[in-house]
């Protein structure tokens, strides 16, 4: 499809050089005489281009600094390009708006409503994005790394032939551990791990209207508490390998005593933000010296984040939610659960969105502990502030925990799985067979050449290459087989989780405490014939989890080959998708082996409510809006996500294994 190639190369040249004006002669062309003014009759909404012009006449986010999607200016702004964006009548009028904004806005403000705007215009879908380290890769790798990097650029001579540099980096773990936690930086720092939580809030804003942008069709509350209980559980199985043990939960009435350093600095100079251990969260230490006045309202986060916690608390065991009219919603019916989401996550579905405020946004101000600043365009936000960076901080995992238990309180008035809602009658599960599992650490290459400046001269050239490399976590790629007798040929759903036997001490942990620490591996449908079924399933079929992406250079090569040669594109379509790396599909194992389990469960196919269709051109990943996000109609996390009968909860269709993680190498990284 030759018009999707040009579209895919002229779209990914708008993240080359990010922080630099573009050199391409044609692109200057259309900057320099585009108009969004001008052009206004090419979009479909008057009413946001009088918006953001209004925002442009009177000054947006200046180029050079730092942008925050968690400050309420830059999201308003970034908001208002977004929608630019998004209601440009054709893919013209949208190219022609992005290369003009290209030029003239701030880096990151543009480039977080570009993003946002290719995963949802429809005639964007498949587009894949560089990915986000190679962008940014500030924000993913040591201020050193960059440092030498730079200090290389500025010694290289003027040579036509390309010059090409390595750097071999490590984790922030390897500098400074103000405190143990930090020692997982491996994990927690990993560009994979870190993009998948970027690209997820691309795909699912916290500030974006679900009606009006279909989001209500994904199930988004629910999916919000399904993300980020998968992230807890994924965590502590790292920490079980890592000898660690339960994910602290964070008082806000004591000081945080997780420090963190990261390493990180950003394109303007600035370091991010540290927090030291036992840090102190009260107002009186933490807006010392900061404006007091209701306008900086970031300040009293402390207040407002218990506030905000214990009026869902009210309502969870009230069971009534006060609408911002003045009504009452019943939160226990079917669509209770997605509707508390809506309010924690507080989003624009939330029914009551200045009642109930929003956690995260309070939680990652106080929490990153960043100041408070005197002017809304001089930034310095924490980690915890931008969604590519907030997965490094251990405090992220103790902030998402109290999250999570917000929403397991709603869950522990639920009443438990009856046996028939797990019952499959006819189908018994009889055997799980797993090949050896093995993990270990190989080499990672990253482009990081956009954290570095050129000439135009230099920019014509593209002759400079630079290369990060990081030890990341592996697993050899492994099968495993399902044996199911089944009385009938039928339609089944076959869930896949595995999860710890043991807590860090080897003492067995209950079923009911270690519910929420399973991890979904796979999620599929299966047509069962009648008698034995023996199903074969590989590490690399589960849709959820994504190989590593390609560099940009790559994808820029494959396509102009596309494009000149007729050859085919060869690029996996889930690029395009925010899953979970596949390489960290498994915790790391130890030498002699570490005990977890599997849990197999088969159920009938039970279609969504919303009618599921799929586009004539749509790939095997879901498009926004489209309720393809989910197979059936069954809970996210069933049968975990109740409180579990023992009585009732070992069924003949479902069946727990033991199964065993080495890993080989012994060191870290």
């Amino acid at each position: 499809d030759k018009v999707f190639l040009e579209r895919q190369k002229n779209i990914i040249r708008l993240f080359k050089y990010i922080n630099q004006h573009c050199g391409c002669k044609d692109e200057l062309q259309i900057a320099s005489t585009f108009s969004v003014e001008g052009s206004s009759a090419d979009y479909t909404n008057s009413q946001v281009v009088k918006q953001f012009l209004t925002y442009y006449k009177q000054g947006l986010l200046p180029r050079d600094r730092i942008f925050s999607v968690l400050n309420e200016i830059h999201l308003k702004q970034a908001i208002s390009f977004f929608k630019l964006l998004y209601y440009a009548k054709d893919y013209d009028t949208f190219y022609k708006t992005a290369v003009w904004a290209r030029n003239y806005l701030n880096q990151g403000l543009f480039l977080y409503a570009l993003s946002v705007a290719i995963v949802h215009r429809s005639d964007t879908y498949g587009i894949i994005m560089p990915p986000i380290y190679e962008v940014f890769p500030n924000y993913f790798f040591n201020s050193e790394v960059i440092h030498e990097a730079q200090q290389w650029k500025q010694t290289l001579s003027s040579s036509s032939a390309t010059q090409k540099y390595l750097i071999v980096s490590n984790y922030s773990g390897t500098y400074l551990n103000l405190n143990p936690e930090q020692s997982l930086s491996y994990y927690m720092e990993d560009v994979g791990l870190n993009a998948f939580y970027y690209y997820f809030n691309i795909r699912y804003p916290f500030w974006m209207e679900g009606e009006e942008f279909k989001l209500n069709n994904d199930r988004r509350g629910e999916q919000y508490y399904f993300i980020h209980q998968q992230l807890l559980a994924r965590y502590y199985l790292e920490r079980l390998s890592n000898y660690f043990g339960e994910i602290e939960s964070i008082n806000l009435d004591e000081p945080i005593k997780t420090g963190y350093y990261p390493s990180l600095i950003y394109t303007n100079g600035l370091e991010f933000p540290v927090r030291p251990n036992f840090a102190k969260l009260s107002e009186y230490f933490y807006r010392y010296g900061q404006s007091g006045s209701f306008k900086s309202r970031y300040v009293y986060s402390q207040q407002l984040l218990k506030d905000y916690a214990r009026r869902i608390r009210d309502v969870i065991d009230w069971g009534q939610v006060p609408t911002k009219d003045g009504k009452q919603l019943n939160i226990y019916t079917p669509e209770g659960f997605d509707l508390l989401g809506n309010i924690i996550e507080g989003n624009p579905d939330s029914p009551n969105i200045r009642f109930f405020g929003s956690i995260q946004v309070h939680g990652r101000h106080l929490l990153g502990y960043s100041t408070q600043p005197l002017n809304n365009y001089k930034l310095a936000p924490s980690a915890l502030e931008h969604f590519e960076t907030a997965s490094r901080d251990p405090v992220f995992y103790q902030f998402y925990k109290r999250v999570v238990l917000l929403f397991q309180k709603y869950k522990a008035n639920l009443l438990p799985y009856a046996y028939n809602d797990l019952f499959y009658p006819g189908v018994k599960v009889e055997k799980i067979d797993f090949d050896r599992l093995v993990t270990f650490f190989d080499y990672f290459d990253a482009d990081i050449t956009n954290a570095l400046y050129y000439t135009l001269q230099e920019l014509d050239k593209e002759n400079v290459q630079v290369r990060v490399r990081q030890q990341r976590l592996n697993h050899k790629q492994f099968s495993y087989r399902i044996n199911i007798n089944s009385e009938n040929a039928k339609e089944a759903v076959v869930r896949v989780f595995y999860g710890p036997k043991y807590d860090e001490y080897k003492r067995p942990i209950d079923i009911n405490e270690n519910r929420v620490n399973f991890v979904e591996l796979d999620n599929f449908r299966w047509q069962l014939q009648a008698g034995k079924n023996i199903i074969e399933r590989n590490s690399r079929q589960p849709y959820w989890y994504i190989p590593d992406r390609t560099s940009y250079r790559d994808i820029y090569k494959r396509v102009l080959g596309a494009l000149t040669n007729n050859e085919e594109l060869q690029l996996d379509a889930s690029e395009a998708f925010y899953g979970f790396p596949n390489r960290l599909l498994l915790p790391k194992g130890t030498p002699s082996g570490q005990v977890f389990q599997v849990y197999v469960i088969v159920n009938p196919y039970e279609a969504p409510k919303l009618q599921q269709t799929r586009l004539e051109n749509e790939y095997y990943y879901p498009r926004v809006g489209t309720g393809n996000n989910y197979l059936d109609s069954y809970a996210f996390g069933f049968p975990f996500d109740r409180h579990i009968d023992e009585n009732n909860f070992y069924v003949p269709n479902a069946a727990f294994q033991d199964v065993v993680i080495y890993h080989k190498g012994g060191g870290r990284y």
